[in-house]
């Protein structure tokens, strides 16, 4: 192509409100256009980066047999409703009717939809397993997008799904994804990270997330270098280092201790002189509509997402002030577990197993109990439901772990039998039996690998695209398009390059060279060839992207010195 023919239209600053990097340079560089919030028109380099990444991950997943299918974008209500997340999931979910007053809804995702074509062409277990996966478009109505394409309401997704007659055979296709995730994830040039996951509101029983380390990011990923843990924060597990300070010894009964208007940990910790880590936080949450009480140590964060998947919740909510007096007989600030009401499940983090003569409230407005010892005092589950901190200790080395922001681009789940069995997908065993087929799912977000790679590959002239995924492989840049010897090279070597294989572009404008190679920094174009005065020495430059640096090359050694390059870079 020649630059002169395209549309690319460059922006000196990016707008006041694009602020992580890679949304900046995607505008800047005149990838994309925003329509509206969370929605996106992808430009002439977007999408040939994007068709780059789709490839890449064709290849792979066809590499592993799965056989690629295309499934509507709208649903009709009654599917979701068959596994019974039409109410689940809530305000998430794009609705809407059609004239004649039907439920339908922009996919999300398409468990169930893949679950009732199962249903419906299924019959034995010798058609099993199954790999079927798709590329195309997903919504979200997203609250608050924000970051570019990292949160949006209209995205691109792979999604495959495997069905298998048993665990074992979902165990081989589940690594076999896996694997082939690994392969897409480092020929598009990310540095990655495979992490324990959660697996939300897709269920089952074991999921994986595939994470880019970043600041831009919005996970947050607990790893620890010396045992090779890696976790999402919902997931992590980790222990909390022991208080600075021991218990206070004595085995009194609990004592009522006034605290007028303190109401935090850190008020009445300082009103009663005591560390945080010595009193217990109460929290009082209403989980699928029934009462539970989570106990912390006083200076740890609850962790909702355990605390969720511990019960079985699909919604967890905090209890209402009235809620509060009516259960506890008071406000919120001076709860605890001393007399709490039988009928109420009280879950305590196990960083207050083991524990004696700390302080907790007193179910009475303005007071607080001393020495409130756990196990004695009040009966709880025992349970990690705390969320895991810089600092604390990884439970394989004893060595302190850290926390990271990470950028989600794929997640792949074993579902079980979660869909199969709610929407009754059943197939004749080889005993003649039916059998209910166990599932996975696996998604990747086709444009989280393009900023991922935008905010791993970047400086302060634009982006550094990974060869593989780069709108253009090379840019030949003549220095001025009138010099007839420049042109003439540089058309020939533009020409050249192509009949190679490599994918080129001419930029053949009328511009100053400042201009041209500004433009083909900001774009991330992994290469430039300058013809320049040297043309007439047999010499043109060949300049590195990623590293800044550039060379004299003699004009027939430029395809093959390009391709090796490539090539390596690709590698």
């Amino acid at each position: 192509m020649r630059w002169s023919q395209l549309f690319i239209p460059t922006l000196r600053d990016a707008p006041a409100d694009a602020e992580v990097v890679s949304h900046k340079l995607l505008l800047r560089a005149g990838y994309v256009r925003q329509l509206a919030a969370g929605f996106y028109c992808y430009l002439y380099l977007a999408k040939r980066s994007i068709n780059k990444i789709e490839a890449i991950i064709r290849e792979e997943m066809n590499a592993i047999g799965a056989q690629e299918i295309f499934l509507p974008e709208v649903h009709p209500a009654e599917i979701w409703q068959e596994s019974g997340r039409w109410d689940a999931i809530g305000d998430d979910m794009f609705r809407f009717k059609d004239r004649f007053g039907r439920d339908l809804c922009l996919g999300m995702t398409e468990e169930e939809v893949v679950t009732w074509l199962a249903r419906g062409e299924m019959r034995s277990y010798k058609q099993l397993p199954q790999i079927w996966y798709q590329i195309q478009a997903k919504f979200r109505d997203e609250p608050r997008p924000k970051s570019g394409l990292m949160r949006v309401r209209r995205f691109t997704m792979k999604d495959s799904y495997s069905f298998d007659i048993d665990a074992a055979g979902l165990d081989v296709s589940y690594n076999k994804h896996y694997d082939a995730y690994c392969r897409i994830f480092s020929r598009c040039g990310l540095e990655y990270l495979a992490i324990e996951a959660h697996s939300g509101a897709m269920g089952g029983s074991e999921s994986h997330e595939f994470v880019v380390p970043s600041d831009a990011g919005e996970d947050r990923v607990v790893e620890c270098a010396a045992s090779g843990y890696a976790a999402n924060l919902e997931k992590a597990v980790a222990q909390a280092p022991a208080p600075t300070e021991p218990d206070p010894e004595g085995d009194a009964a609990p004592a009522e201790l006034a605290t007028p208007n303190q109401k935090t940990i850190a008020e009445v910790a300082a009103f009663d002189g005591l560390p945080e880590t010595h009193h217990i936080k109460t929290l009082v949450l209403v989980a699928d509509g029934q009462p539970v009480m989570a106990l912390l140590r006083g200076d740890r964060q609850l962790n909702e997402t355990k605390l969720a998947s511990l019960l079985g919740a699909n919604e967890i909510r905090p209890a209402h002030p009235e809620e509060l007096r009516q259960w506890l007989g008071a406000d919120a600030g001076s709860l605890g577990p001393v007399g709490a009401p039988k009928s109420m499940r009280i879950v305590a983090d196990t960083a207050l197993e083991g524990r004696k003569n700390l302080v907790a409230g007193a179910n009475k407005t303005g007071f607080h109990l001393r020495n409130v010892t756990p196990g004695r005092d009040f009966a709880a589950e025992f349970v990690d439901i705390r969320e895991v901190e810089e600092g604390d200790l990884d439970i394989e080395s004893g060595q302190p772990v850290r926390l990271r922001k990470c950028i989600e681009v794929g997640h792949i789940f074993k579902l079980g039998y979660k869909y199969s069995q709610s929407m009754d997908l059943r197939v004749s065993g080889d005993e003649g039996k039916e059998v209910t087929p166990i599932m996975g799912s696996y998604g990747i977000g086709v444009e989280r690998i393009l900023t991922a790679a935008i905010e791993q590959n970047h400086d302060e002239a634009g982006m550094a695209m990974p060869a593989a995924i780069a709108p253009f492989e090379v840019v030949v840049t003549p220095i001025n398009w009138k010099t007839d010897e420049q042109r003439e090279a540089a058309e020939t070597l533009y020409a050249s390059l192509l009949e190679a294989g490599v994918d080129a572009l001419l930029d053949d404008r009328a511009e100053r060279a400042g201009v041209k190679f500004n433009d083909a920094d900001l774009a991330g174009i992994p290469f430039r060839v300058v013809v320049g005065k040297k043309v007439t020495e047999g010499l043109v430059e060949l300049a590195v992207r990623s590293t800044r640096q550039s060379s004299d090359v003699k004009i027939e050694e430029v395809v093959g010195l390009l391709r090796e390059k490539l090539a390596a870079a690709k590698a």
